[in-house]
Parts: C-alpha cells; structure tokens; sequence
C-alpha cells in the first residue's frame, strides 16, 4: 500500500485528550522502506510523530508535516520456553498485550490496558503495577531522522529509567521508532505485589488472568478516552533524595512511597495532589478526575494552552504544600 497523504487534517480525535487541533499535512506509511524513503526526501521541514495520540499535547494548529507509521504486524519467534516477539510501531499496544497473555506467554501482562501504539513504548519506558517495558525489550529498530539509514540496537543502548529514554532526551526528533523485539516466556512467574492483584488472580494464575484483573483494576480508576479525554496519568511520581523523604514522613505518615535501588523514594503524585483537596477540581474545560487524582480530564471545549495552565496550577499547589516538584508526562508536539 503506497502512503496516504491529506492536507489541513483535524487531528481532534486522534489524540486520546481530544484536544482540537488542524495538522497542516498529514502522511500514513506502512512499511519501513517507505518510512526511510519519505524521511530522505522531508529534509529539514518540521516533522511531527503521531502514533496513538496516547501520550502527546498538540497545539491547535501542528505545521509541517505530521508522520503516522501504520506499521501494524507482528509475529512470535519461538526460542524454547522463551519466545521474541517482532512488533511493528503501529501495533495497539493493549491488543499485543491480550493476544500474548491468551496464548499463555508470560512478560507484559502487567501493562495491559496501556493506551497507544507500539511504537510509543520505548520513548517513556511505560510501565505499570511492578512492570516496564526495559524488563522484556530485547531491541528497537529505528530509522534516522537526518539520513533515512535504519539501525537496530539493543534494549541497553537506550538508556531506560524511571518514565525515561534516550528518545526523549538525546535522540529525540533525531530517530523514528520502527519496530520492537519483546522477550517473553511460557515459565515466567506472576507479579502481584502492586495493589490488590493478587486478591483478584486464584494461585498460580494464568498470564491472561493476570493481564484481565490488571484491565478490571484500571478501569475502577481511570477514565475512558472514548468518554472523558485523557492521557493517563499526566504527570510522574516524583523521585526524592531519602532524607527529603524522611522528612516528609514525618510531617504525614501515612504517605506512600517506594524505596528504590539506588537509594532514592518515589512519592505518589496522586496521593500528592488528592492531599492538596484538588480530587474532582475542576476550572474552564478541565479537571482532575475524581477517582484518580494523577490523571487530569478534558471537559471538551478546551485546547492546549488551557490545559497547561491548568496542569501548572495543580503542580504549583503541590509544590507550596510538600516542596516537590511535579514533572509532566505527556509530551509537547
């Protein structure tokens, strides 16, 4: 199929906050060949990457040229009890995690009901309930911004950490994720330990139970995009140095936080803002949801501008009461 390209196209429902905005040119690819060959040709013209529209802020009007890798396919590549899994960006991602979980492999099943296409993953290391994409990806195939060339490299090569990769810091706007290779396993062990999963899953759950009581946990806390335009969670949970952490505890015990590796807390932003009084606030064409505090909602009416200056309300509110800083997730077209 040869690429499809529309002029002055309303991407209002092709984001998940439905947002209004009119992309200038819009290009559907559908394979990695043709993907390099228009990267050649765009040359410096402004290039904007739209995959589910899951994660991204768009402004009322995008210029130049908006990209959408339809890159639908994937196949599973047996290797013993493991398997890689060959995933094309334009996969949905909660599909890849369903289709998995029936067919008894173990690895992603965490992740269900993730919004967004594939090729997202790897740029904020989604992650849910214990889980991360950095866990089971082997490597990334990606097309280079300045040349067209395509390149593979190893899951280490992008510097994951919490919400982070090198596609947003160092490579991003440079490189074009094509596909993904996801290790997974028929003798994986479940991972229970966030939340009250392990209250819903019998003993020894299959991958699909794991995956449907990850979905039920979910949809009791977050909106529907389809009905209340949303990103998810909008912003990450604050890291702090241990002593600030102490601190706190000790201003309010019962705040949750989670002590990782290298020493350092991660703090519960909706826990945060739920203490601020801002559960179910709501100003203009926004609010924050009233079942889960971390996710902030669109209203309809409202566009880009608005909701920034919403989300700067929320963050400085939790600022003046507990001296963190809220850090956004969802990324600026």
């Amino acid at each position: 199929m040869r690429p499809v390209i529309g002029l002055d196209q309303d991407l209002t429902r092709a984001n998940t906050l439905g947002l209004p905005c009119v992309a200038e040119e819009v290009v559907d690819v559908f394979s990695r060949d043709q993907l390099a060959s228009l990267i050649r040709q765009v040359g410096d013209r402004r290039l904007t990457l739209l995959s589910g529209g899951s994660n991204l802020i768009l402004p009322d009007y995008l210029p130049g040229m908006t990209l959408r890798p339809r890159l639908d396919y994937w196949w599973v590549e047996r290797c013993g009890q493991d398997a890689l899994v060959h995933v094309g960006a334009g996969v949905n991602w909660h599909r890849l995690v369903m289709a998995l979980a029936s067919k008894g492999w173990w690895g992603i099943e965490n992740l269900a009901l993730i919004p967004g296409h594939c090729g997202a993953a790897p740029v904020q290391n989604i992650g849910a309930y214990g889980v991360e994409l950095a866990d089971v990806l082997e490597s990334v195939t990606l097309v280079h911004r300045d040349s067209g060339a395509v390149e593979s490299l190893p899951a280490g090569a992008c510097g994951f950490g919490y919400r982070e990769s090198r596609f947003k810091g160092e490579w991003d706007g440079k490189v074009i994720i094509t596909d993904l290779t996801l290790r997974v396993s028929r003798h994986g062990a479940p991972k229970l330990g966030y939340g009250d999963l392990a209250s819903r899953v019998g003993e020894a759950p299959a991958p699909l139970a794991v995956a449907e009581a990850v979905c039920q946990v979910r949809r009791e806390k977050l909106p529907d995009p389809e009905q209340l335009g949303n990103a998810g969670s909008f912003f990450k949970n604050p890291v702090v140095e241990a002593a600030r952490a102490g601190a706190l505890r000790e201003s309010y015990p019962g705040m949750p936080a989670y002590e990782l590796e290298d020493g350092r807390v991660k703090l519960a932003a909706g826990w945060l803002i739920d203490q601020c009084g801002l559960k179910g606030w709501r100003q203009g064409h926004f609010g924050v949801h009233d079942r889960q505090a971390l996710v902030l909602v669109h209203h309809g009416g409202g566009n880009a501008t608005e909701l920034l200056a919403f989300a700067d309300q929320v963050s400085a509110r939790v600022a003046e009461r507990f001296g963190v800083t809220l850090e956004r997730e969802p990324r600026l077209a």
